[in-house]
């Protein structure tokens, strides 16, 4: 098993100030390519604070040639790039992390729980101009005061907690002022296994700029267990990971944010785990981000309700086994059994139970599901409508 354990920063409190960050210019044209295989893997993972960044030769050129501002996120929605035509150009670390700097933020907060109180230190990004911040949901959490510094300043300014979302491990926050550079989110299918990465952000809370990691699209699609439940639809990196980075951006060539970095696997007496970082796509925080706009608005989302009881597979296949369906649950109207083994949801592969856990977590009550079962050699497609969740 991989030991799974938070990485938390004890730091100081600081004062606020109020400098605005610089323009950048804008991102080089982007490019459509082909959608990329999907691999799955449930596993446990450390829950750590981590970040990167990189770029390509096409964002040095314009940064020479070009100083306008950029074209960036709006309130409404987050700014997506066109899906690219062909390969990336290589990547040129210090330009991409240039580009990015004015979007990433370090993130510091005070903590008081039941264990006491401490602090924490994590990163973000600039989702709008005018201050919206996200982050991991596990760097702000418990916090009493939350402070924002941005690239370019040495004093914090105080932030507010708009919204979290512990389960999806994402948080909004907000920074008074306006005229802050927002990030580009890629297109989620121009991401592809073998892409150069680059992971920014405040690792270890050292002094100066946040560090920067390369490496690469490692894996798709992966599904892991964290202290607060399932995270699906990750992405894997060997780029460098560590306590700090929480909250901070994966980036691509194009500067472009691919995902935001939320874990890292690390070994135990029994398991191996080295250069394994998970970050959370952009597939699956955009909608997060949208539902958190709705929750800071007042409106609570409420998760969908299926009714099963789970456990992985232990013969070596993939899917997520039904160990008992409650009476009366959508699962049981929708004629799922005992012993039937869920191995896609909606056109989704299910690799294991943690997958089929966050997979209804993302839905709502009311939403029409096709779930592909095997029950023993026969492959059936059935049709669940989930309900609210009873309460007990």
């Amino acid at each position: 098993m991989i030991e799974l354990t938070p990485n938390v920063n004890v730091v100081p409190v600081r004062s606020s100030s109020s400098i605005v960050p610089p323009p950048l210019p804008p991102a080089p044209e982007k490019r459509k390519r082909r959608w990329p295989g999907r691999i799955l893997l449930a596993t446990t993972v450390a829950v750590a604070m981590v970040g990167a960044g990189f770029a390509g030769a096409a964002i040095n050129q314009r940064l020479d040639s070009d100083p306008r501002p950029p074209q960036r996120a709006s309130n409404v929605a987050l700014d997506l790039g066109p899906v690219r035509e062909s390969d990336l150009p290589p990547i040129n670390v210090a330009a991409v992390a240039e580009y990015v700097a004015p979007s990433v933020v370090t993130i510091s907060a005070d903590i008081e729980n039941a264990l006491g109180s401490g602090g924490s230190i994590g990163t973000g990004v600039f989702t709008t101009s005018d201050g919206e911040v996200l982050t991991n949901a596990h760097v702000v959490a418990d916090a009493t005061e939350i402070r924002v510094r941005l690239a370019g300043e040495t004093e914090p300014r105080p932030a507010t907690l708009l919204a979290a979302d512990p389960g999806n491990d994402l948080a909004l926050l907000r920074v008074s002022g306006g005229d802050f550079v927002p990030a580009t989110f890629a297109e989620s299918d121009s991401v592809r296994i073998g892409d150069e990465v680059v992971a920014i952000g405040f690792a270890l809370d050292l002094d100066g700029a946040p560090s920067v990691t390369l490496g690469i699209v490692s894996a798709l699609e992966r599904t892991i267990q964290t202290a607060n439940g399932a995270l699906d639809g990750l992405i894997q990196t060997d780029a460098a990971i560590s306590s700090g980075n929480s909250g901070g951006p994966l980036v691509n060539a194009l500067g472009e944010v691919v995902g935001i970095n939320t874990a890292v696997a690390r070994s135990d007496n029994t398991t191996a785990a080295s250069n394994i970082g998970f970050a959370i796509s952009g597939a699956e925080a955009i909608p997060v981000v949208e539902a958190l706009r709705r929750q800071a608005d007042g409106v609570q989302r409420e998760e969908g309700y299926l009714g099963v009881a789970l456990d992985d597979r232990r013969d070596g296949g993939q899917g997520a086994v039904i160990g008992a369906v409650d009476p009366g649950t959508p699962a049981e109207a929708g004629g799922m059994l005992a012993g039937d083994i869920v191995v896609e949801i909606d056109g989704k592969p299910i690799d294991g139970a943690s997958a089929l856990v966050a997979a209804i977590r993302d839905r709502e009550p009311g939403d029409e599901l096709e779930i592909i079962v095997f029950r023993g050699s026969d492959r059936r497609a059935l049709t669940v409508v989930l309900t609210n969740r009873p309460e007990t």
